[in-house]
């Protein structure tokens, strides 16, 4: 082992999983157990042992640095050897590579199956062999696989900032020292730490290769992304998911051309449109009573449909010049909230149209490493069967989001199919966006969390977090029940009331269903058509799934068939309860809180969670005086909520919402494609050359916005750049005056929409000069 690599693990130290049921007795297999445990902390291996099969499965499910398993093939002395087996079986479930030793005599070592054996390693005949040697075949065993464990790139950056020589390159910072000569720069040198600063290197340093011309270990590296996730080539990325859909888009699309794009987009694609010189065709994706966005119907995306919509688009059918052939199509895969298409499905739709397919898989990119989601991510499937009568795939994943690594780290991954973009064509796009500094420590992070995703430790990691979510849902299903049976309110997810399972066609609530099943069967979480839960209407069967681990509170206050009911409870209301005791979700809308469950959720910090949700009932049935609920709000605008408790507050701003109409308003707006009076890239040239105007909502009427408005939530255009705002009491104007009155009256609770500018209560937004 490499003095380096060593290094990074010493401060780990050797850890080792000793499963013996006789260790504490005093026999002699009990003994030499004691004794190779002794002789192995004698040698710096921390030894944790396990009498029982259960106490050892506890232990290789929570503690990831077990470096090695020894495995008395005895336990429990049960003839059938299951208890041995179920420890072998957990091990190998979280890991193909930890060395695993069994623990067995020359007689009992006949009874081994082929299975056990295929899964261990090796054998310690503990009678007759001595404990120094069994020690010695141990460690060196350890040692081998500490070796393996660092991915390329990370394992090239930890062994190069371990040799200690002088640098007269950038940054200039060398390794840390110049932060050394003032006390600001040695606070912050001690905050980040000295690893930081070792790491934090030049593109001079040739060791490590060039994340520019792909080389080296950072080249390795994306070799090795490439065979985890599925893909033909994989790049890293430093600027997340937007530098890699701005990349993609301005290798794929030029000046003129259309590209199918999804409405329901980030707004990175926006703006690769706007560099590219794109005509975009919008598709528009359903949505339900809540406000949550659906997928785009199969019937939308059909070859005649495409031709349909490209042959209504002004931006096409009234201009010179525009070629009507689509070149490529984006769709955004999972939605925020967690709806994931068939992909096989969608390359068949949208393959009779154009060459090249974009996924942004920002949210997605677990889902190649759980079975739940078979052929529902863009990787799908073995690379090798991607042929080139298919069309050109690509996905953009954010590592950082919820998978384990650093802010901005992303990947782009590559199938090659029908007009596929070679590489060094694609890499021009890429260096238009890549750093000539990046950032080591990102890239290492991709590289890391591609490592905890190789082998049977993604569908581990991924399954542990899908069952959190699972239990979490189950949990807030059964309290609401609970509450309804005593026709009392309570929170619910939005998720399928009843469970069948196919096996046996017995129909269960949701709250009650198996665990397993929910875990593993991918139809407990399929749209099914006219499902009143979902809201969709008419869906393709099989088409779309709900992700289970993106997961959508639903506050009082939707009727079932749609409208609002006479009482509700505010999401964003929870949402500032919740944020007072510490909880940030991800999401808020009219009636629903989105919470992602990714790997790093655990049983106690969902279960803070279902106890504040109980405080909050308590509460609001109590209308606590808000200078109690939210002493901070009440604090900050005494006159308008000094007076009032929690439910009052909830009352008055469901009084208001049903009055402006805002959830009906954001469906209407949602729903409707503006008229495009100028491209993306007309527009931006238009604002750059000051052609612009800022004006008030009452001024807006058929006027044209230089620049998207985007409120959040959804998250996702309303008005994109170049198009026109329509009538004063059209849907776009009409709900962005119910999102202007309602912030007026609550202040506090109001409203972030990118492209709006907000002087003195009023919204402003910027608008092209009339010609």
């Amino acid at each position: 082992m490499s003095s380096a690599t060593e290094s990074v693990y010493r401060r780990l130290g050797m850890k080792a999983l000793l499963v013996h049921h006789e260790f504490d007795a005093r026999t002699a297999s009990g003994r030499a157990a004691q004794s190779l445990a002794a002789e192995l902390e004698e040698r710096h291996v921390r030894v944790v042992t396990a009498t029982s099969a259960d106490d050892a499965v506890s232990v290789i499910r929570s503690d990831p640095l077990i470096q090695c398993l020894l495995l008395s093939w005895e336990l429990g002395d049960d003839e059938t050897h299951q208890q041995a087996q179920n420890v072998l079986d957990a091990q190998r479930v979280r890991s193909a590579t930890v060395p695993i030793f069994l623990l067995a005599s020359r007689t009992s070592a006949a009874t081994v199956p082929v299975d056990a054996m295929q899964k261990a390693d090796d054998f310690i005949w503990m009678l007759e062999d001595t404990t120094a040697f069994i020690a010695g075949r141990i460690i060196a065993s350890i040692e081998r696989y500490r070796e393996t464990v660092l991915p390329p790139m990370f394992g090239a950056l930890v062994r190069f900032s371990k040799v200690f020589e002088y640098s007269w390159h950038t940054p200039g910072h060398t390794g840390g020292t110049a932060f050394m000569r003032s006390s600001v720069g040695q606070a912050f040198f001690e905050f980040f730490g000295e690893q930081l600063f070792r790491s934090d290197l030049s593109i001079s340093v040739g060791e490590l290769g060039s994340l520019l011309d792909h080389s080296g270990p950072i080249g390795e590296s994306e070799r090795y992304a490439a065979r985890v996730f599925g893909s033909h080539r994989t790049y890293h990325v430093t600027n997340g998911s937007s530098m890699s859909n701005r990349v993609i888009l301005m290798a794929s699309v030029t000046r003129n051309q259309v590209a199918l794009c999804d409405r329901n987009c980030h707004k990175s694609s926006e703006h690769a449109m706007t560099m590219s010189g794109a005509i975009p065709t919008y598709l528009i994706p359903s949505r339900n009573r809540y406000g949550i966005i659906g997928p785009i119907m199969p019937e939308r995306l059909t070859a005649a449909a495409i031709r349909l919509l490209i042959e209504q688009n002004p931006l096409v059918k009234d201009r010179d010049g525009v070629d009507p052939t689509p070149i490529h199509a984006l769709v955004t895969n999972s939605t925020y909230d967690g709806l994931c298409y068939n992909v096989t499905r969608l390359e068949e739709l949208l393959g009779g149209s154009v060459d090249r397919l974009h996924f942004d898989e920002a949210w997605y990119g677990y889902a190649r490493f759980n079975p739940l989601y078979k052929d529902r991510f863009a990787m799908h499937g073995d690379p090798a069967d991607h042929d080139a009568s298919k069309p050109t795939v690509f996905a953009t994943h954010s590592t950082h989001k919820l998978l384990a690594a650093l802010s901005q780290a992303s990947f782009i991954h590559i199938r090659d199919g029908r007009n596929p973009i070679e590489h060094a064509r694609f890499n021009e796009a890429y260096m238009m966006h890549a750093s000539t500094s990046p950032q080591y420590a990102i890239i290492a992070s991709n590289d890391v969390s591609a490592a905890m995703m190789d082998g049977p430790g993604g569908e581990a990691l991924t399954g542990d977090a899908i069952r959190e979510a699972i239990a979490f849902r189950q949990m807030l299903g059964r309290l609401h029940a609970q509450f309804d049976e005593q026709s009392d309110w309570f929170f619910n997810g939005w998720q399928p009331e009843v469970v069948v399972n196919r096996q046996t066609g017995r129909r269960t609530p949701f709250h009650e269903a198996d665990e397993e099943l929910l875990a593993t069967d991918p139809s407990c979480w399929v749209l099914h058509s006219n499902d009143v839960w979902h809201g969709f209407g008419a869906i393709e069967d099989g088409y779309c799934m709900l992700d289970p681990i993106k997961v959508s509170i639903l506050t009082p206050g939707v009727a079932p068939q749609g409208g609002l009911m006479s009482v509700g409870i505010p999401a964003c209301v929870v949402t500032a309860y919740l944020a007072r005791h510490g909880i940030v979700v991800e999401k808020t809308t009219d009636f629903t809180i989105l919470l992602l469950f990714s790997i790093g959720i655990t049983k106690g910090k969902w279960g803070t969670l279902v106890n504040t949700l109980l405080d909050f009932k308590r509460d609001y049935d109590a209308n606590l005086p808000l200078e109690q609920a939210l002493p901070k709000l009440a604090a900050s605008y005494p006159e308008r909520y000094g007076r009032l408790g929690l439910r009052n507050l909830c009352d008055l701003m469901f009084g208001a919402m049903t009055d402006l109409k805002t959830t009906e308003m954001m469906s209407h707006g949602f729903s409707t494609l503006p008229h495009p009076d100028y491209s993306p890239q007309e527009a931006f040239e238009l604002l750059v050359h000051n052609e612009v105007e800022t004006l008030d909502l009452s001024q807006m009427e058929g006027r044209t916005v230089a620049n998207a408005v985007v409120p959040y939530p959804p998250g996702i255009p309303l008005l994109m750049p170049g198009e026109n705002a329509g009538p004063a009491d059209g849907p776009l104007l009409g709900y962005l005056k119910a999102l202007e009155q309602f912030d007026l009256r609550f202040p506090g609770f109001t409203h972030d929409t990118h492209g709006v500018e907000v002087e003195d209560g009023a919204y402003r937004i910027a608008c092209v000069r009339k010609q």
